[in-house]
């Protein structure tokens, strides 16, 4: 459907392209910010910036083509200003059909077949499914059941980027800009979103992230509610286990200070736990409606401590998810998680274990392609696309 196609839609579309126009600095930048937002909602195949030249400029392909070229790879913006602004104009419009519930970590790959787009690597691409070339951008969205908004979105730097001064030159990439792990960049969204008052929900992470032990753990320090994926090696201390304290002290070196293990007092892996629960522990949950009927699965839940080097972690809830019993499990929840609401029991770890997933798969697939080289390719302009469709809905 084209913009001029939906009643308002054009009005609205105008008003929200002015707002992002009074955060992007030289007023030469408005009109090919227009023009991108505008081949970003059209309906060509490929969202890049030849094809959607040919569409916003039809008889003037070429010149198009370079405006936006150099407006995507060239004009230097504030990405903090351009989202904060796409904050302010979208999120009202999101929270008038409800409450934020969740914030939502993930990262979005996209393909590549060269080796000279910024950060591209052979690393996983969930578009793909699989490991190969590709740019991965790490984002955090909010998101309710009406609509999700990204409100940080940061372009992952290898290592193999970081540490080459030759091609971090050639591609214009900061000299400030250091190599980061996908969760600590996260960890810093998270950060940023918190001191920024913006509403908060259960923060929703896949396996990638859950299964970093600090990243849970500073998120319990920031008094956030977490459902995390984890791999099934995950160490936990079961219930009524715990470690040994440290041995005594004989006065000679340094104090023991580590708790000890020893037997019945180990952790253990998530998968043996999920094993040796007898087969009551398990119930059949049934959250939502699917395209081939309704979506239900056996779970398991049960209290556990995070083995860490040091020590021990808080007590969190366990979910263990399976269709047979006896499964390997699958998320881990940051206390207090309520157990029961009225009229639907465990309605909050259902449906986190499977709808969030979903939430996640939406967030990625609405996602544009198109990344900027500005901030160190920080992908500042594929938010519009993204953030527009709740007000255009």
């Amino acid at each position: 459907m084209s913009l001029q196609g939906c009643a308002g839609s054009d009005e609205r579309f105008s008003s929200y392209v002015e707002g992002l126009a009074g955060v992007i600095g030289h007023a030469d930048r408005v009109k090919p910010l227009r023009d991108y937002c505008t081949g970003l909602m059209m309906p060509c195949g490929r969202k890049s910036v030849e094809p959607m030249a040919a569409v916003t400029a039809p008889a003037r392909t070429a010149a198009q083509h370079q405006s936006l070229l150099h407006f995507v790879g060239q004009a230097s913006w504030s990405d903090e200003r351009v989202l904060a602004k796409v904050c302010e104009l979208v999120l009202p419009a999101i929270e008038r059909a409800g409450p934020i519930e969740a914030w939502i970590i993930d990262d979005t790959g996209f393909p590549k077949k060269g080796k000279h787009s910024v950060g591209v690597a052979r690393q996983y691409c969930g578009q793909l499914g699989k490991q190969d070339n590709c740019q991965a951008a790490v984002s955090l969205s909010l998101a309710n059941r009406h609509a999700s908004l990204p409100v940080r979105y940061r372009l992952y730097l290898p290592q193999e980027w970081a540490d080459d001064a030759a091609r971090r030159r050639k591609v214009g990439v900061p000299e400030e800009i250091a190599f980061k792990t996908k969760p600590e960049i996260a960890l810093e969204q998270v950060r940023w979103a918190c001191e920024a008052g913006l509403p908060r929900g259960v923060v929703l992470l896949d396996a990638g992230y859950g299964n970093h032990t600090n990243l849970r753990t500073q998120l319990s320090a920031l008094a956030l509610t977490y459902v995390a994926g984890i791999l099934s090696s995950t160490s936990v201390w079961a219930p009524a286990t715990q470690p040994l304290p440290p041995q005594r002290y004989s006065g000679r070196g340094r104090p023991p200070t580590r708790p000890r293990r020893g037997k019945g007092h180990k952790p253990v892996s998530v998968k043996e736990l999920a094993v040796s629960l007898p087969v009551e522990a398990w119930r059949t949950v049934t959250w939502r409606e699917g395209s081939s009927g309704r979506l239900s699965s056996r779970f398991a839940r049960l209290r556990v401590r995070a083995a860490r080097r040091g020590g021990t972690g808080e007590e969190e809830w366990l979910l263990i998810n399976g269709r047979k019993p006896r499964r390997s499990p699958r998320s881990i929840g940051s206390p207090p998680l309520p157990t029961t609401l009225p009229g639907r029991a465990w309605s909050i770890l259902p449906s986190c274990a499977g709808a969030s997933s979903a939430t996640i798969r939406s967030s990625s697939r609405n996602s544009a392609s198109a990344t900027s080289k500005a901030e160190a390719g920080a992908a500042s302009t594929t938010t519009p696309r993204c953030a527009l469709q709740p007000t255009a809905s």
